[in-house]
Order: C-alpha cells, then sequence, then structure tokens
C-alpha cells in the first residue's frame, strides 16, 4: 500500500521525530491578512513562525529578543524557550511604549514562533482563533480644541495610517492615504482655525483649513493600542520652520543631547558629551549641550534646538529588562519628519540655497560611516541600526544620529564606561566625526570654512 501525506501531517512526522511530541503541538490553518497560512496550537494558544509573519510584518530576532514592526507599531518580545510557560502571561513584553504581561515568542524545533493574540493586542488587529484580520483604516471622527495661541484639531483614526502634509498659500492640507470616512465640514470654537474640511480624493481623504497670517502648523501621529491620533497643532504659537532653518546656513549648530541614565555611578552620557563639546569649541565651533549635572532643557526646548541644528547627536544606554545586548550602537533616523518644509524638499521642492538648511539624508548616512570609523579607530567597534518613532531626532532637518555607548544591563559594558580612556576615545571619534562632515559639507557647498573650523584634535 502506499501512503500519501499531507504537509502538515510530514511537519508533525518530524516534529514528532525530534522529541516534541509531548509538546502539545496541532498544526492549524491561520487566515492572515486575507491570506491561507499554517499556524500551530501550542498549549492552546496560537502561534505563527517567522517566516510566516514576515509577509506581512518586520520580524527580526536580536539574540533574546525579537523586535516585530508594522502599522505604525514596535513591539518587542523575549524568547521563552520553555514552550509552556511562554504560553502564559509570566512574560513581560513591550508594545510601543507599554509594557504589559502577555503570551511571549518561543522556539519550535530550532525555529522562531510568534503569539497571534499578543501581535494583535499591538498592532490593533482583530483576532480569533483561524483568523488574524488588520482592521480597516478609517476616520472615526474629528475634535477640536482651542488654545491660547493655537487651536488643535484631533482626528481620531482606527489605526495609525500613512500621511502627508502641505502648505500652498494659506491652504494647509493633511492627506490620509488609503482611509475611509465621512466627508464633511467641521466648525470649531477656535480663533485661529475656526472651520476646517474632510473631503475624499480617490481612496485618500483630505483634510484641509487655512492658515492664519503669521502662524505655523505641525502635524504628527499619537499611537495607541486599539488606535491612532493625528494631532494638528496651528496657530502663532506654532513656530513657522522655514526662517529658522535658513538662518543656520551662515554659522552651523553642533546640537549634542545626553540622556540621563541612573545606577552607573558617573553620568557617562555627559562626560562624553561635555568632552566632545570642548574639543569642538576649541576648533571654533558652535556647540550647544541640552543638560549639564544639574539641569536639562524642556521637551520644547530641545525640540527647537534640534530644528536649528546643522548636527544633532544624541547620546544614550540600551535599556530593557533581562535584555543580553551589549555593545556600542550609531543608530539612523528613518521615517518623515515632523516640519512640513523638510518634507517638502526631501520630496523634491527646491528652492536657493535649500540644500544647506535641509539633507537628504545621505548626510546622517555619511556622520554614520565617519562616526563608526573615528569610534574603530579608537579602538571601539560599533554597529549600525535603523531608528523609528524618535521625535527629536525626526526634528532634526541635517544630519541626525543617536549613539548608543553601551547597555546598562550588561556587565561587561559598565565595566567599560568605568574606564576613562574609553571614553575619552569616544569623545574624540564624536568631535572628529562631526567636525570632518561639517568640513566637507561647507567645501561641498563652495563656502569657505571659518577660521579655526578645520577639524577638532585630541
Amino acid at each position: 500500500m502506499r501512503w500519501r501525506f499531507t504537509r502538515p501531517l510530514l511537519l508533525a512526522g518530524l516534529l514528532l521525530g525530534a522529541g516534541l511530541a509531548g509538546a502539545q503541538i496541532a498544526f492549524t490553518r491561520l487566515n492572515l491578512a486575507g491570506q491561507q497560512v499554517q499556524s500551530i496550537n501550542l498549549y492552546g494558544a496560537e502561534y505563527a513562525s517567522q517566516s510566516v509573519l514576515d509577509e506581512v510584518l518586520s520580524v527580526t530576532r536580536d539574540g533574546g529578543l525579537v523586535r516585530v514592526q508594522g502599522y505604525g507599531h514596535t513591539l518587542l518580545l523575549p524568547i521563552d524557550e520553555d514552550q509552556q510557560r511562554a504560553t502564559t502571561d509570566f512574560n513581560t513584553v513591550q508594545l510601543d511604549t507599554e509594557r504589559v504581561k502577555a503570551r511571549s515568542a518561543t522556539l519550535v524545533n530550532g525555529n522562531l514562533y510568534l503569539p497571534l493574540d499578543t501581535l494583535a493586542r499591538g498592532l490593533g488587529a482583530s483576532y480569533q482563533a483561524g483568523n488574524f484580520r488588520l482592521v480597516p483604516a478609517t476616520l472615526q471622527g474629528v475634535s477640536s480644541r482651542a488654545g491660547k495661541d493655537s487651536d488643535r484639531l484631533v482626528l481620531d483614526l482606527s489605526r495609525d495610517v500613512s500621511f502627508t502634509d502641505e502648505l500652498r498659500g494659506t491652504t494647509v492640507t493633511v492627506t490620509l492615504k488609503g482611509v475611509q470616512g465621512e466627508a464633511r465640514r467641521y466648525t470649531t470654537r477656535g480663533a485661529f482655525v475656526p472651520q476646517a474640511e474632510v473631503t475624499r480624493s480617490g481612496d485618500d481623504l483630505k483634510l484641509t483649513f487655512t492658515l492664519p497670517p503669521g502662524s505655523g502648523y505641525r502635524v504628527y501621529p499619537v499611537v495607541r493600542p486599539g488606535g491612532a491620533r493625528l494631532v494638528v497643532d496651528a496657530g502663532p504659537g506654532v513656530p513657522y520652520t522655514a526662517p529658522a532653518l535658513l538662518e543656520r546656513i551662515s554659522r552651523p549648530l553642533i546640537v549634542l543631547d545626553p540622556a540621563r541614565v541612573s545606577g552607573l555611578g558617573r553620568d557617562v552620557t555627559l562626560e562624553v558629551a561635555r568632552r566632545a563639546a570642548e574639543l569642538l569649541n576649541k576648533a571654533g565651533w558652535q556647540v550647544k549641550l541640552t543638560r549639564d549635572a544639574q539641569s536639562a532643557l524642556g521637551q520644547d526646548q530641545k525640540l527647537a534646538l534640534a530644528r536649528r541644528s546643522d548636527v544633532y547627536l544624541a547620546l544614550d544606554l540600551g535599556r530593557f529588562p533581562g535584555s543580553p545586548r551589549g555593545g556600542v550602537t550609531v543608530y539612523e533616523p528613518t521615517g518623515r519628519a515632523p516640519a512640513q518644509i523638510v518634507n517638502a524638499v526631501r520630496n523634491g521642492a527646491q528652492a536657493p540655497y535649500i540644500d544647506l538648511a535641509v539633507g537628504d539624508g545621505g548626510g546622517t548616512r555619511r556622520l554614520s560611516e565617519l562616526l563608526r570609523g573615528e569610534l574603530k579607530g579608537g579602538g571601539v567597534t560599533a554597529r549600525s541600526e535603523n531608528v523609528t518613532r524618535s521625535l527629536t531626532l525626526s526634528e532634526a532637518p541635517e544630519a541626525s544620529l543617536l549613539l548608543e555607548l553601551g547597555w546598562a544591563s550588561n556587565a561587561e559594558d559598565r565595566a567599560k564606561l568605568g574606564v576613562d580612556d574609553r571614553l575619552q576615545a569616544m569623545s574624540v571619534a564624536v568631535a572628529r566625526s562631526i567636525a570632518t562632515y561639517l568640513t566637507a559639507r561647507a567645501a561641498n557647498a563652495g563656502r569657505a570654512v571659518p577660521a579655526g573650523q578645520n577639524g577638532a584634535g585630541q
């Protein structure tokens, strides 16, 4: 007799052969965003493999952590190799910025599997056993709030969406890509934005309103579990970004933003920033620090500096409970910028000298390469990664980076950060890479470098 095995039975046989018969695994079928794929039932919970989820999400494994990115959300799940424990809520996972108890990732026959109910909770998806469905992007309502020097419009959405904004003349248009919703006119009690209108344009929705003279506006998303909001602020209390950008051309501004990290015995981020600033100041460059040992700038003040900067460098330490990570990392920001003029230029708009005021992303990549090269020359190996949803980095119109000096939870990193020579090597690398980048940028633009602004030595 000839036996015929279906693929699920064949895979089940492989698992049984691997000694996993007692792990209570059953193969099931899953409708994943309209596609029929294979999932497993593990101790009563439904899981899908990384290879299956890669079709609709970005799933990366870093040691004992899994990073899941998609639809405006970032999820961090630890990998618990005890399969039964992984299916309970004994594990702490991070959904965007919220840490909750939920099922976590695990390994089955050496392959990575993720819990569908946890993914749905973090991504704002609809989930029932065998059916994982993304919530349609829908505009659920528009509300407003009148302020003293600016008005606010709040667009409630079923989930995070792609959007663009543009100012033409005095009309601001915010386009919501692929969003369903009702077209209607809204009246507010605001003095600066008394009315706004939502219209349909093909598959998109457009919000339009008139910007008063002497006013600016900003648009930014707020993503929450189960939904999202798009916030629009407009009025004289909101800075109009173009003049601040153009003022920078005559003298570049370097902003160093050291995060405050407790529990290390010394303020290593501030020490590196201070030493780098001293080297740059001696060479004639203009440097601003966002804090000292006693006080720090507020968020609005930091954002104002970021918008004026030619180089914005944040310094921090990695922190996540139980993470096995370690080492130095240089992060490059990705995604859109909140400032409308920055996005306009990066999408192809041109104006005299605008390339000196708004970078196209190449400057950030070049500075990242220079910084990693200088760190390596000082005996410090640094890897390169991308980071999204960083407000201060995204506000910087030119080069911006996050330098992670190590991990606070890593004993080897903490020991290295206690060595004065290592901190000095990092400081020199920061100063030299920034000075080299700005000098080359000025030369490429055909502008002379001011006296003294030709490098930063030890």
